[in-house]
């Protein structure tokens, strides 16, 4: 109990491997904690009460044995008396006994009180740093997770990468523009053989034809 007490919630965190996981079991740990401990309170006041039961029998049976001693006296009857008394004695040494187990009682109860009082106070602050913490550390863990994932991405493997990947396609580009423009001497080509085809036919059918009138 006063380990848990003394506990510094913020340096178990920093220890865990799960800090939410932590953060509810210590909390779940001191409840359980709390509840022990205020049964050991109502049964230290249950004892509490039984001694003081005991001690007022016990001052009851003295001042019984008292007053019979004087009435054996009344009767001139000094036998009676004596036993009386000595009865009484022993009823007055019990009663002594049962005031200082009655006072460490007491003691007892208020030192498990105060005890109540600071573990109830403790949980009421872990309560209340709880929801901060857990939203703390989701934070921490979501800034985490971006910073590494910012530096993965700004790696120098993911920069070469894409300087690669630009060249390809740079190259697919030129090597793209150079057929084309191939392709388009190709076709001027052809059109003008295609010319100079028909202006030889057109010169073979003339003189087909001039030898044919001769």
């Amino acid at each position: 109990m006063s380990t848990l007490i003394r506990a510094n919630l913020n340096d178990l965190v920093d220890k865990a491997e799960d800090p939410e996981k932590m953060i509810k079991q210590v909390i779940l740990d001191m409840e359980n904690q709390l509840l022990q401990v205020k049964t050991q309170v109502a049964i230290s006041i249950a004892d509490q009460h039984v001694l003081e039961k005991k001690l007022k029998e016990n001052e009851d049976n003295e001042q019984q044995w008292v007053r019979r001693a004087e009435m054996a006296i009344d009767k001139k009857d000094d036998v009676l008396a004596r036993a009386a008394l000595e009865r009484s004695m022993s009823y007055k040494s019990m009663t002594a006994s049962f005031k200082q187990q009655v006072d460490d009682q007491r003691t007892q109860v208020e030192n498990l009180k105060t005890a109540l009082l600071k573990l109830q106070q403790k949980l009421d602050e872990a309560n209340a740093k709880k929801d901060v913490l857990i939203a703390q550390h989701r934070r921490s863990r979501a800034l985490s997770k971006a910073t590494e994932a910012g530096a993965a991405i700004g790696g120098d493997s993911h920069v070469a990468a894409f300087d690669r990947m630009k060249n390809k396609v740079q190259h697919s580009e030129a090597t793209a523009q150079a057929t084309a423009e191939l392709a388009a001497e190709d076709d001027v080509e052809t059109r003008f053989a295609k010319l100079e085809k028909q202006d030889e036919v057109d010169r073979l059918l003339a003189e087909l034809k001039s030898k044919r009138q001769l």
